[in-house]
């Protein structure tokens, strides 16, 4: 029988896969850096956070960009003392991009919030020994546009702090997010037509996100393979956007298509961002988590994800 579209390109891939495997002996050995994103624990202290890494042998870590003001979010010192008791390094830092620090806005004052937002968590990120911040080019939870000059605001506002990424030693990796919560950039093409907008090497790179992925790309392994080198992080969940293993994402195609493109290689990261399903989850930044909950959520996908990661590259060899 005919195999269908998407099971065509599935074939493809493992081919693609194996011939990768095979002629690079080092990727066998080598594994996906696996990190995990913090602000859906809302309001756990980070030792807690740590310790539950620990355990899972998780050892990176992308902090919640909650430096919101002067006197709010982490002090670096105290960043690097719990996680150092951990032996957990910061892989970066989720910036949170709502309407009150739109880079899109179409206010002064708001976007003026965004630039004044991004240089705090610039700093966050390069005084706890992080590597990328994360940047939303409109605000999440606002899927309609204010205008049709959205696309020129947010890149005008993110260039004035372009070289502020260069001068830290940050990478600026931009994130498409689905058209149920933002009002632009919702493919990597769309990303990557926005970075060349911004054409400056502090933002180049790009932050992709499955579940987002799996509504508004034709197919998430092509779309990796075309997010190719920009591709430094990655965020996971399944397709109800709960932990791996729980839903129908094809876990081992996102695998298979990050060692084609030679992901294991370098600071580049798969973090599991299981948020529950349902609209902008940035509610969660504030709330009070169950720790069971959370317990249960990153054992389950820690262990799914490097169980699929064995099988793939044990049958790639054998």
């Amino acid at each position: 029988m005919k195999p269908q579209n998407f099971e065509s390109k599935r074939i493809a891939l493992v081919e693609k896969f194996k011939r990768k495997i095979s002629s690079r002996p080092a990727a066998r050995k080598e594994r996906i850096k696996l990190s995990w994103s913090n602000w859906g624990f809302g309001l756990e202290s980070l030792e807690k956070t740590a310790a539950r890494l620990q355990k899972n042998a998780i050892h990176w870590i992308e902090l919640h960009g909650n430096r919101y003001g002067t006197d709010l979010g982490y002090r670096p010192a105290s960043v690097l003392k719990t996680l150092g008791d951990y032996d957990i390094k910061v892989a970066g830092v989720c910036g949170m991009f709502g309407p009150e620090n739109d880079l899109s806005g179409n206010s002064g004052a708001v976007r003026q919030r965004a630039v004044d937002y991004l240089r705090r968590q610039i700093d966050l990120c390069r005084d706890t020994g992080g590597s990328y911040l994360l940047v939303v080019p409109g605000a999440v939870g606002r899927p309609t546009p204010y205008d049709d000059s959205e696309f020129e605001r947010s890149v005008e506002t993110l260039r004035l702090v372009a070289d502020d990424f260069v001068k830290s030693g940050i990478r600026g990796a931009v994130e498409p997010i689905r058209s149920a919560e933002v009002s632009f950039i919702h493919t990597i093409r769309d990303a990557k037509r926005y970075l060349s907008a911004v054409a400056h090497p502090g933002v180049s790179h790009i932050n992709g996100d499955v579940y987002h992925m799996q509504v508004e790309e034709t197919n998430i392994a092509d779309a990796l393979l075309d997010a190719d080198a920009a591709l430094i992080n990655l965020h996971l969940a399944d397709s109800n956007r709960r932990a791996l293993g729980e839903g129908s994402m094809d876990v081992d195609a996102i695998i298979m298509a990050l060692y084609v493109i030679g992901y294991e290689e370098g600071l580049r990261f798969a973090t599991p961002e299981p948020l529950g399903p349902g609209g902008s989850p940035y509610p969660a930044m504030f709330g009070k988590p169950d720790p069971a909950i959370l317990d249960a959520l990153v054992a389950q996908t820690a262990t799914y994800w490097r169980e699929r990661e064995e099988e793939l590259l044990r049958d790639a060899t054998s």
